[in-house]
């Protein structure tokens, strides 16, 4: 397996996995399959600090197992350093490490590029997703009851997050400095 930055050509793949996941799934709310005009700009709206990688079976078969990317998380210009990632398996490849794959060279592209936090919303059914995310440092700042609606039923969606590896000694810092402060305002 290798992984790679996504081109033109991987999009009809990318989209079937996607669309299997739009019909049979809670993984995603969509209710509709986009249709391939939709999915290239999709894609077009990607660009250098937003990827979208693919896993491939090997050099020779470019056949995609897998695909992740990082998305703009809000457009307006003080969240610019947070991103949210999104990451589909193939039906036919689950528990082969693709996803954990695909992850861990997310998040490695996500500390180059300087991100700051990686945002992912995940449905709160999602075990083994919600697994992976924490696995890799992800952790849950939260839990929105019934926002989504998917096969009949009002769905929860669990929030998680992760600091970009640097981040975490200064944020450990400033947290027992803020927890400093605060027991010297109870005295």
């Amino acid at each position: 397996m290798r992984i790679v930055p996504a081109a033109f050509r991987h999009l009809p793949d990318i989209e079937s996995i996607y669309a299997h996941y739009v019909e049979s799934s809670t993984c995603t709310y969509q209710l509709v399959a986009d249709s391939f005009s939709t999915r290239e700009a999709w894609f077009a709206a990607h660009d250098e600090r937003h990827p979208v990688l693919v896993a491939c079976e090997s050099r020779e078969k470019d056949a995609v197992l897998g695909w992740a990317s990082l998305s703009t998380y809000n457009s307006r210009a003080g969240y610019a350093r947070t991103v949210e990632s999104s990451v589909y398996v193939r039906s036919d490849a689950h528990r082969r490490g693709i996803g954990r794959a695909l992850m861990h060279e997310l998040i490695a592209r996500s500390d180059a590029l300087g991100h700051h936090v990686i945002v992912a919303g995940i449905d709160a059914g999602q075990e083994g997703s919600l697994a992976l995310h924490t696995s890799l440092g992800f952790v849950v700042s939260g839990r929105l009851r019934e926002v989504g609606y998917k096969f009949g039923a009002f769905r929860d969606v669990v929030y998680l997050q992760r600091l970009r590896a640097s981040s975490y000694a200064s944020h450990d810092r400033e947290r027992d400095e803020h927890q400093h402060d605060l027991r010297g305002m109870t005295r």
